[in-house]
């Protein structure tokens, strides 16, 4: 069966749990990263940017801005460039645009940014992202009334947890799955494990869902999100992934291994 398959020309990537969790570099991401690029062209990294593989580093974070987001992992050592990254903030503000929508931002304030010009007064719409000073019984009954009112429900990404410094902490999930059992309406998610937003961060890529593959530590919402879009999707066990995650999906994920620099390894020695 996976003989069948394109040949790989793209990589998706994961950042808080699979590159870094917080302010601290997974061990050996940097390097990986690094040896990723030099596989292909060893007298010259730089010329990775134009080879047949594509790298997006793709994530549901709202606790940032993409600013803040390429700033943190510049200091932590990456070599990334702005235009790689592709987050759910992005993808929520495409659709406000679209739709010509007023939200009623329940975002955390350093993600602000990702949404200046975006008109907020008088909102029509509610969009959820991880807020934790947001998510009080003042802030949610006053969703819950816009959202009976007629406004629509936007969940910037419903994961369920995540990895922090001192343990897994509560992700925007719950909070979005409350207000839809009060209103009784069906929150449109704009984030991963949605299909559309892997199609988006593989847009200008040239290349088919067939050709990529996804690494991640969330099972669901980065692995089996990847594969329903039609990409392969490797686990790895370092950030928010617990023992037998692997079984949470169906079709299993491609590959689960130890931690990115595996992953890496596995893509050059098997994929390409």
């Amino acid at each position: 069966r996976m003989a069948a398959r394109r040949a790989l020309k793209a990589v998706l990537v994961d950042l808080n749990g699979t590159l870094h969790i917080e302010d601290s570099a997974v061990p050996g991401a940097q390097e990986a990263l690094k040896r990723q690029e030099t596989f292909f062209f060893p007298l010259s990294s730089d010329r990775l940017r134009s080879a047949p593989v594509t790298i997006r580093f793709v994530t549901n974070t709202t606790k940032e801005c993409k600013r803040d987001l390429l700033e943190r992992l510049t200091s932590l050592g990456f070599d990334i460039a702005e235009k790689e990254i592709f987050t759910s903030l992005t993808a929520a503000r495409n659709l406000l645009e679209q739709k010509q929508m007023r939200p009623l931002l329940l975002v955390d304030e350093k993600a602000l940014p990702d949404f200046t010009g975006i008109a907020t007064d008088e909102p029509n719409a509610v969009v959820v992202g991880l807020a934790p000073e947001h998510f009080h019984y003042e802030m949610m009954n006053r969703a819950f009334r816009l959202i009976l009112d007629g406004a629509p429900l936007i969940a910037i990404h419903k994961a369920r947890y995540f990895k922090k410094k001192d343990g897994l902490a509560l992700g925007p999930g719950p909070f979005v799955t409350g207000l839809e059992y009060a209103t009784d309406t069906k929150a449109t998610v704009v984030g991963k494990p949605e299909k559309t937003f892997f199609l988006e961060a593989l847009r200008g890529t040239d290349c088919a869902p067939e050709e990529a593959v996804m690494i991640g530590d969330d099972c669901r919402d980065d692995v089996g999100g990847a594969q329903n879009a039609g990409m392969r999707g490797i686990l790895v066990r370092t950030g928010k992934y617990r023992p037998a995650d692997e079984g949470k999906i169906n079709p299993a994920p491609y590959l689960t291994c130890g931690n990115f620099p595996e992953a890496v390894e596995h893509i050059l020695e098997h994929l390409l």
